[in-house]
């Protein structure tokens, strides 16, 4: 299936699968809100969407192993046994070029949790052949029953990278990984993945990263979104009207979209200051604060996102 084609067919009445990637949120001494964390982590699976924690959303770049094991057991004491999650597998604080071994280690601690791990992207591989990312993807993830990969744009973190197709396709067809969240912002190149996808692995799941794009679940795709962490119950509320092709899908649509063209404004990074404010101000986490390294957003960004709340009826 062409682009073309593919601009032309929507899905309506699809089930679609929605990740929300959990926000780590702060009291405002500066410790770990741990209760909020875990409240949040429920009400995201009450309403209908599977969590990702240890993501872009949750600082995975700035914690330790220790820490992000921390967050993989408040994940799983809150859910209790049985219910999915996925988590980040982050190797780029750590030094060595044995990337497979790095990477199963992070794998291996995500699956004692009983989570679906996703590969963020090494630098180490920046410039690599199609072929040799293939290949260490494949040696990565042999004998694991359930990854995800990641296509990352450098407008998010310096590790990431947007591949060519020829590595999209060689990567759909190592059996262990599922799907793959795309993150470059970009419309039409997400159209092409789902054109790959459609010819090559229909079975394959192109998660959306797009915050710019939340209706790209129109054109099949699903998402992994750090935007779905502001507001999941609305989220999953706008899926169910997709889903039995309720009209009322649009205006909801539309306000999320806003949310996510003022929240993930430039600098991109600062969107996780913006979910800070906008889930205080909604009540639902006990400060705005960030964690340290994070960038800032400026001393009015409660106002905006009141806003953006009030047209979701948030407040």
């Amino acid at each position: 299936m062409t682009v073309e084609e593919l601009l032309e067919r929507q899905e309506p009445r699809r089930k679609v699968q929605g990740i929300a990637a959990a926000l780590l949120p702060y009291e405002t001494d500066g410790r770990v809100a741990v209760d909020a964390f875990a409240k949040q982590i429920i009400s995201t699976h009450r309403a209908g969407l599977m969590n990702a924690v240890d993501m872009d959303t949750g600082y995975v770049n700035y914690l330790s192993d220790a820490e992000k094991e921390e967050v993989l057991d408040w994940t799983r004491q809150a859910l209790g046994k049985g219910v999915p999650f996925v988590a980040g597998a982050y190797i780029e604080e750590h030094s060595g070029d044995d990337i497979v071994m790095l990477y199963r280690r992070q794998i291996d601690t995500i699956v004692r949790f009983d989570g679906i791990p996703i590969l963020f992207q090494t630098a180490r591989l920046h410039g690599k052949t199609p072929a040799k990312i293939a290949e260490a993807y494949r040696d990565i993830c042999r004998d694991y029953p359930h990854v995800l990969a990641f296509e990352l744009g450098p407008m998010f973190a310096a590790n990431g990278e947007i591949y060519d197709s020829e590595t999209i396709r060689r990567l759909m067809d190592i059996p262990e990984i599922k799907g793959m969240k795309h993150s470059s912002l970009d419309r039409l190149l997400e159209l092409e993945r789902l054109a790959l996808r459609d010819a090559h692995r229909p079975d394959f799941r192109i998660y959306t990263g797009n915050d710019l794009g939340i209706n790209m679940i129109e054109y099949g795709s699903d998402y992994l979104l750090g935007l779905a962490a502001f507001a999941p119950e609305k989220f999953a509320e706008r899926d169910r009207l997709w889903e039995t092709g309720d009209p009322g899908y649009y205006a909801l649509s539309d306000a999320l979209q806003y949310l996510g063209n003022v929240a993930f404004r430039a600098p991109v990074p600062a969107y996780k200051h913006s979910a800070a404010v906008f889930l205080n101000l909604i009540g639902r986490i006990p400060s705005d604060r960030t964690h340290p390294k994070n960038q800032q957003r400026p001393v009015w960004e409660a106002e905006i996102m009141a806003d953006c709340a009030r047209r979701l009826s948030l407040l």
